[in-house]
């Protein structure tokens, strides 16, 4: 035998053979009623407690998503304390009313989420996104020094958003803001935070993101600890500044984004420089810079003024002066020398040429010797070497004489 639900889907419909309306809510409804009893967790968006009545009307929404569902429970199942905006597992089973052709969830059972619990959630959240990365120093993204526009996420009209703005304006009067107003709480907060991180993220001339939120309980901070919020705070290409509550508040965004300010006024301090600082160290790197240009100018002079005074700058021609003193001596010394040889050499030449006087002809020719020689120039040695009629030539000391011999 084949399944309820294939049973149901056995029969189709066309436009020969449609399905009343009767139908398809009771087959909506044998649907239904095959899920059961399921606990679920959400957030209450709205109570409606109506006078006489012993049925209270609930809104449960989803904390991450713009997804709510009506929910019915008896008065007695329903504290009294509970407020809008609660975390709670509800214990229910969904239900169709098919003359309304509505769903809804009738509970039996609602339990409060305590703050321990959540606490618990929320560790175990931190670990599987610290697992994931998201918590990664090494991708987070410094922020510029002088931003262009800064966007500002902020409840409408709060304490925060008044001191951002007033705080980055007293810091840097011209800083441009583009401020969303969003639910900083609540079953709305988680959606509208996203929503207006998507729109500024998608400015082109936003160059940094505050997510700010000013003091609260630990519920009131419970949107900022939202997986789906952690997420598109870490997908976001513009640098985040995360800015809730107070110091020792650190909900889980904090932990993604790019810079974590211990307050709302913090994160003004982060965003813009302070124009006035920013002078002051102007004016003392100014200072800085003269005073190292006049020490390295009295440096240099010094150096100058040390090598100007060396021996051989203060008295360039010293050392030409000096070598020159010995030039001069070496020339008197050269000169007194070559003199000394030149006499020497003079007077050894007057004595050769007083010895070769003494061994000369010329000089016993001037004595009153001759030198016959004849034609031929043979010096005449003996007598019987001249003939009668022979032509000699006499060679006296003043000149020649040709004669003939006559006998």
């Amino acid at each position: 035998m084949s399944p309820p639900h294939l049973r149901l889907c056995s029969v189709t419909s066309s436009p020969e053979e449609p399905w009343p309306v009767r139908r398809v809510s009771h087959n909506i409804g044998q649907w239904v009623n095959r899920l059961g009893w399921i606990w679920i967790d959400g957030q209450i968006a709205q109570i409606g407690r109506r006078p006489g009545m012993s049925t209270v009307f609930l809104t449960l929404r989803d904390p991450a998503a713009d997804v709510s569902v009506t929910v019915t429970a008896p008065r007695d199942v329903v504290d009294p304390a509970l407020t809008d905006g609660a975390r709670v597992l509800i214990h229910a089973k969904p239900e169709w009313y098919a003359t309304r052709g509505t769903l809804s969830l009738r509970a039996d059972e609602i339990r409060q989420v305590g703050e321990g619990e959540l606490k618990a959630r929320i560790e175990t959240l931190r670990k599987l996104l610290e697992a994931e990365g998201l918590f990664d120093p090494r991708r987070k993204r410094r922020p510029p020094f002088l931003p262009h526009r800064v966007g500002l996420i902020t409840g409408r009209a709060s304490a925060a958003e008044r001191d951002v703005l007033t705080n980055a304006q007293r810091r840097w009067p011209s800083v441009d803001f583009r401020v969303v107003n969003v639910s900083v709480q609540g079953v709305n907060a988680v959606p509208d935070i996203v929503g207006a991180l998507g729109v500024l993220d998608r400015d082109e001339g936003v160059d940094v993101i505050i997510l700010a939120r000013g003091g609260g309980s630990f519920e009131d901070l419970l949107p900022f600890s939202d997986e789906a919020l952690c997420r598109a705070v870490f997908a976001c290409r513009t640098p985040v500044i995360s800015a809730i509550g107070h110091e020792p508040d650190t909900p889980l965004v904090d932990y993604v984004a790019d810079v974590r300010a211990s307050t709302p006024t913090d994160a003004a301090k982060r965003v813009v420089p302070d124009l006035t600082e920013e002078q002051r160290l102007v004016l003392v790197l100014r200072g800085r810079l003269d005073r190292a240009v006049r020490n390295r100018l009295d440096r240099e002079q010094h150096r100058l003024d040390a090598v100007r005074s060396r021996p051989s700058l203060a008295r360039p021609t010293a050392l030409i002066d000096r070598h020159s003193d010995d030039v001069r001596a070496a020339v008197d010394r050269a000169r007194r020398t070559l003199d000394h040889r030149l006499t020497r050499a003079d007077a050894d030449l007057g004595h050769t040429l007083a010895r070769l006087r003494a061994l000369s002809p010329a000089a016993t020719l001037a004595r009153g010797y001759a030198i016959v020689q004849q034609a031929d120039g043979r010096v005449l040695r003996s007598v019987e070497e001249a003939g009668a009629g022979d032509a000699l030539r006499v060679r006296l000391g003043d000149g020649t004489v040709d004669v003939t011999v006559a006998g």
